[in-house]
């Protein structure tokens, strides 16, 4: 199960995400590790922080508590 805060349900309605966060969404749930998520744990590893791609631009980071991912942040991944 992927969680979701309504601060970041309204960053991706601002960012046209809406159909890219769905269908994202859909593959996490049945596959945490499919290819074109490419979900990868984040340095340094101790903080149990994870990324998975919406696309080429942007991630959604998140941690796995209680066997559930939930979502803290989408980022522009290439953003200066």
């Amino acid at each position: 199960m992927l969680l979701l805060r309504d601060d970041l349900k309204k960053y991706i309605q601002k960012h046209n995400l809406a159909k890219k966060w769905e269908k994202a969404k859909t593959t996490f749930e049945k596959d945490i590790r499919y290819p074109s998520l490419h979900t990868e744990l984040l340095k340094p590893y101790w903080r149990g922080i994870y990324s998975f791609r919406l696309d080429k631009k942007y991630r959604a980071l998140f941690f796995i508590k209680n066997e559930k991912a939930e979502v803290f942040q989408i980022t522009n991944h290439y953003k200066k």
